[in-house]
């Protein structure tokens, strides 16, 4: 099934742009989508999103399971229906905090059984269960439920996390395809997971290639490791990995990080630090990352950001929004991750450009020198 066009591939590198057919419209690529874990991006609207001008978000299969619970969301016409917001939804698993909450489940053949961190309720979570979740919410692309293992495990344990993926991978496939039958229209994207062994990564990307399905997801990345790790085994796994298919790497949003995955042809990312990090009065910036918290912007009349059009670098002063961060006031949090958002997402628009004007190299050389320097003034 295609559902991923390539548009330009960079004279100078990996780097390429294309064009994402979802259910919900037309995606860009490479794109960066913001993290809505309950069906809502923290402290920014659906009108702030298409105003900002993403395509694509994602929502958490784990905590709307818990709440407000799959059938009420289906009953409200999917994630589209009950959150209004009419463009595409990625969800995610609930691998991941099979992988966070540690301490509140088993994993065996079967599944996950889980404890809820609302109630202490328990619940179980199989590769079929949870595609037949992801499909109340009507989701557009759904993720297959794996077992991320952590930066430092031995390779005995990476070796079992991996066949047990593997296996939900085939058995997430098969209820899939049922549910397609039964009219169901979105993707599902299973993902290469091998920790940090060559071999074992090796072996995981070829055994997802064989899948066939419309995408790929690259998983167990960016869990602890230095950067160079990361971008050492983002490398390694790319090339074992088709053209042809939108490749996602999950869990990544920051300029360094977004920038080295295109460089290796990644088409895809997410991140919830953009906005958790607005929300603790962090702003990016081309000058690296400012914090309004610092006494030295009490007096600053400037924008957050002289070369940012966003209506938050034209409107708002740094003092001020120290001042409302400093009073711990609603609007920081909603002004701040607006900002960090719209930043991202022009940054894109500049990156699908530099590939499409075959100088994506220099712009990735040009933006990380100044923004490491951190020189804001």
């Amino acid at each position: 099934m295609k559902i991923f066009s390539i548009q330009h591939k960079s004279s100078d590198g990996r780097a390429r742009t294309g064009l994402l057919e979802l259910p919900h419209g037309t995606v860009h690529t490479p794109v960066f989508m913001p993290v809505g874990t309950c069906a809502t991006v923290k402290a920014i609207s659906k009108d702030d999103l298409d105003e900002i001008g993403f395509e694509i978000i994602l929502a958490n299969t784990y905590h709307l399971f818990l709440r407000p619970g799959a059938d009420l969301i289906q009953e409200a016409g999917g994630l589209h229906g009950f959150s209004q917001y009419k463009k595409n939804f990625l969800t995610d698993s609930g691998g991941f905090q099979v992988f966070s909450l540690s301490q509140l489940r088993k994993i065996n053949p079967d599944g996950v059984k889980f404890q809820s961190h609302i109630d202490g309720s328990y619940h179980m979570f199989t590769p079929e269960n949870v595609v037949q979740t992801q499909v109340k919410f009507n989701s557009d692309i759904q993720m297959q439920l794996d077992v991320c293992s952590g930066f430092g495990v031995d390779k005995k344990e990476a070796e079992h996390a991996l066949k047990v993926t593997s296996a939900w991978a085939e058995r997430a496939k098969k209820q899939w395809l049922i549910e397609r039958e039964n009219g169901y229209k979105g993707m599902l994207f299973p993902i290469v997971q091998g920790n940090f062994y060559e071999d074992l990564r090796k072996q995981s990307a070829e055994f997802t290639v064989a899948l066939d399905l419309p995408g790929i997801a690259i998983g167990g990345l960016s869990v602890g490791e230095p950067a160079d790790k990361f971008a050492e085994f983002l490398n390694f796994t790319m090339q074992h990995l088709p053209e042809e298919k939108p490749i996602y790497v999950m869990g990544i949003g920051t300029p360094e990080y977004i920038l080295e995955a295109v460089s290796n042809g990644v088409d895809m990312f997410d991140c919830v630090l953009p906005t958790r990090n607005a929300r603790n009065g962090a702003y990016f910036t081309h000058d690296g990352q400012l914090s309004i918290k610092q006494e030295r912007f009490k007096h600053d009349f400037k924008p957050i950001d002289p070369q940012c059009n966003c209506k938050v670098c034209r409107t708002y002063s740094r003092a001020y929004l120290r001042h409302l961060f400093k009073e711990q006031e609603i609007l920081s949090s909603m002004l701040a991750s607006y900002h960090n958002l719209a930043f991202l997402h022009q940054m894109m628009n500049e990156i699908r450009l530099a590939i499409s004007e075959d100088r994506f190299e220099q712009y990735k050389k040009d933006f990380l020198n100044r923004y490491k320097k951190g020189e804001i003034l």
